[in-house]
């Protein structure tokens, strides 16, 4: 398989990248974590409310398959619950560099970052109810129609977002959503933190 498309998050690491550095994803998959957008909605057939001239969505990722984009291959692997993934130690408040690489860009509407509830259950799948309802953090790209502004909505291979962090405590789960204007999809990746005192 090609790795022509798509991106993943390195940095901090997410799990599809800690899975292709231990050899128990390939990269291809990594990259192509690609599910309906407009998380945390569960239907499809929206329209984009900031720009209703993009592309409709898909139903976004069903619980329980939210941190592989929807897929039940091998990818599956990415939706496990348990205390075992690799936590990314930050603080509250802090700033942190969130860095996305890509294989192919797509022209892009905005990149959302929700977190999990304080209280969350890490045995438990990750569902919407696991996650605060709306992002704390989003960078929209806001030239319209996309048709017309390929230049402009088109990200920087890598894209950094330096993302102010939420007063949280301990395990915590970052979901980071690439949302792509010309097309139903978005890009869904799952970072493990611990917020230290």
């Amino acid at each position: 398989m090609s790795d022509t498309r798509h991106g993943l998050v390195t940095s901090p690491r997410s799990r599809a990248q800690i899975l292709v550095d231990s050899g128990q994803l390939p990269h291809w998959q990594a990259v192509e974590l690609e599910g309906g957008k407009f998380f945390p909605a569960t239907e499809g057939n929206l329209q984009d409310s900031f720009a209703p001239d993009d592309i409709p969505n898909r139903a976004p990722p069903a619980d329980g398959l939210i941190a592989s984009g929807g897929h039940t291959d091998q990818r599956a692997i990415l939706n496990q619950p348990g205390t075992h993934w690799a936590r990314n130690p930050v603080r509250s408040g802090e700033q942190l560099n969130i860095r996305w690489d890509y294989t192919a860009t797509h022209l892009t509407r905005r990149w959302n970052y929700f977190v999990t509830r304080d209280g969350w259950n890490p045995n438990a799948v990750l569902s919407r109810a696991q996650f605060e309802p709306t992002p704390f953090a989003t960078y929209l790209l806001q030239h319209r129609p996309f048709w017309t502004q390929t230049g402009q909505l088109m990200p920087s291979n890598p894209t950094q977002h330096p993302i102010t962090l939420p007063n949280k405590s301990g395990y915590h789960v970052i979901l980071a959503v690439w949302e792509v204007a010309d097309t139903w999809y978005a890009f869904y990746q799952a970072i493990d933190v611990d917020f230290i005192a």
